[in-house]
């Protein structure tokens, strides 16, 4: 758990660092500091989605995924969450709307990336927490920026960090015979898209409501299962 804890903290970091220097930045700067990281994002869920190598078992889990989490409306079990955190940590800058949309964004662009979960499944597989330590530096820098125009909320996407990542370390022995290279493949793929949509909401371009994608992940576990027996 190592790995997980030291990322946890450096989202922590970052955004106190992001939060310090915030008031001295123009807004204009932090609008475009916001482009660019969407950019990046989308970027890095393009290069994702090419890991995988089957189009039936990304297209069964993004389908019975986003309807099982539509029907539960993670979005929205997510934004309350963040609203209630925002309403008893409300200051003269933030309100509970947007630490509610920094602790999203936060927690989504963290946690759905395929470090988080393949890096997760080394450490609780062999004990190899290395790319989770490289998580941590992409995401104290990350986060420093987000917290810039996202606010508080960024801050508090640490906690579902430790939880999100934590769950994966302690499961990925359990999960150890299903989850072979081929397998991990097609996670990593279904998180990527999901990184490409979170990378257009941050510009602007959509509204799509990412947490009601997440999970697709379990169902591609699921899905990788079934096609090892058949």
């Amino acid at each position: 758990m190592i790995g997980v804890i030291v990322n946890t903290v450096a989202v922590i970091i970052g955004g106190l660092v992001g939060l310090l220097f915030k008031t001295g930045i123009p807004k204009k700067i932090t609008d475009a500091v916001m482009v660019g990281i969407g950019l990046c994002t989308v970027y890095i869920g393009i290069v994702g989605t090419l890991k995988g190598e089957n189009p039936l078992i990304l297209i069964g889990s993004i389908v019975i995924g986003t309807i099982i989490g539509t029907l539960i409306d993670i979005d929205k079990r997510l934004n309350i969450l963040g609203e209630q955190i925002g309403s008893r940590c409300k200051t003269s800058s933030d309100n509970s709307i947007s630490i509610a949309e920094g602790f999203v964004t936060g927690s989504l662009l963290f946690c759905t990336g395929a470090m988080a979960i393949v890096g997760s499944l080394n450490a609780g597989l062999s004990g190899d927490n290395k790319m989770l330590f490289t998580k941590s530096m992409l995401d104290l820098i990350s986060s420093a920026m987000m917290s810039v125009s996202l606010g508080l909320g960024v801050l508090f996407s640490a906690f579902f960090v430790l939880i999100f990542q934590g769950v994966i370390v302690l499961l990925a022995q359990s999960l150890q015979a299903i989850l072979t290279n081929a397998a991990i493949s097609e996670i990593t793929c279904v998180g990527s898209l999901m990184i490409i949509a979170l990378g257009l909401n941050i510009i602007g371009i959509t509204k799509i409501k990412v947490a009601n994608y997440l999970p697709s992940i379990l169902v591609t576990v699921l899905l990788c299962w079934i096609e090892t027996i058949m």
